[in-house]
């Protein structure tokens, strides 16, 4: 790729520049990759940035170079006319999010080096209504992803017992995330605590290994189930994302049956997906997590 061109993209006309600036320093990763790979994916990840506001989390200098970095809630006002925005309120007022609702819109984004995308829980039309109970299963080394799947096959057994299905996918950095579906008239002042419940629970039944507290310091060699993402006001990384890692890693929907090997075999290297991988994977398996866009569950009764 050259450093910079003009592109039209679905009608819409868009100028990239910068495709060979590194963004990765120590893969070599271009922007003109990571263009290239949102390009790929859009298929598979916009159906599930589609209505919702988003969160950019912006490398203009590269993933190394955090002092450059920054989230980005309110949508840049050089944005072209095309790219949608939704009100979300603050503790400020309200912010007019971006919204990604098609391929040239997620494309500005890459050409912006917003490597991490972060959508909410719920769709701009319903914002106090989440379409999904979330649960990130943080490690605190040495505690690693190989703990993260036994706790994962806790919840994923827990949920079962009520016959609620839930699906999970890696952070795309160093845990998993549990999603349960819901998708019906449900509120954020329902699943918050509901989450905060559960991951007490967890913590109750064993605390050498659970800890549901915020405190770093409670941490060390346990899994934080973080249940405080189930908030209005919080985005969330999305399925497919981009993380800025030290490699291109992407948050990655697996199975159960992947989640429970490494689980048995202790090996969570099978769990870590780059660029390239995740586009092999859509094209064997499709999009695993497109169920938790239609699935209706009921939150069990406690």
């Amino acid at each position: 790729m050259a450093g910079s061109r003009q592109v039209e993209i679905d009608g819409r006309e868009l100028k990239l520049t910068n495709l060979d600036k590194v963004l990765y320093p120590e893969a070599g990763f271009t922007k003109g990759e990571v263009v290239d790979y949102y390009a790929k994916v859009a298929p598979a990840i916009v159906p599930h940035l589609t209505g919702r506001a988003v969160t950019l989390r912006r490398f203009p200098e590269g993933v190394d170079d955090l002092d450059a970095a920054f989230f980005e809630k309110r949508c840049p006002k050089h944005r072209p006319k095309w790219v949608k925005t939704t009100p979300v309120s603050a503790s400020t007022g309200k912010i007019d999010f971006c919204v990604c609702d098609s391929l040239p819109t997620l494309i500005w984004m890459a050409q912006l080096a917003a490597i991490e995308l972060h959508p909410s829980l719920s769709l701009s039309r319903a914002p106090k209504r989440p379409t999904v109970l979330a649960f990130d299963l943080d490690p605190g080394p040495p505690a690693d992803i190989v703990d993260c799947c036994r706790i994962g096959l806790r919840l994923r057994d827990l949920f079962g017992h009520f016959d609620v299905q839930s699906f999970p996918k890696t952070s795309g950095s160093k845990g998993l995330q549990i999603y349960v579906p819901l998708n019906r008239e449900i509120y954020y002042d329902q699943t918050k605590p509901f989450a905060k419940a559960i991951a007490q629970l967890l913590e109750k039944q064993t605390p050498d290994q659970v800890v549901s507290k915020m405190k770093k310091v409670e941490r060390e060699g346990k899994v934080f189930v973080d249940w405080s993402q189930n908030h209005q006001r919080k985005t969330t990384i999305a399925v497919y994302s981009l993380r800025a890692r030290e490699r291109p890693t992407a948050s990655t929907p697996v199975t159960w049956e992947e989640v429970e090997a490494v689980a048995d075999s202790g090996d969570g290297l099978s769990l870590v997906f780059e660029a390239a991988d995740v586009l092999e994977r859509i094209d064997q398996h499709g999009d695993l997590f497109a169920p938790v866009l239609e699935l209706e569950q009921e939150l069990p009764e406690l």
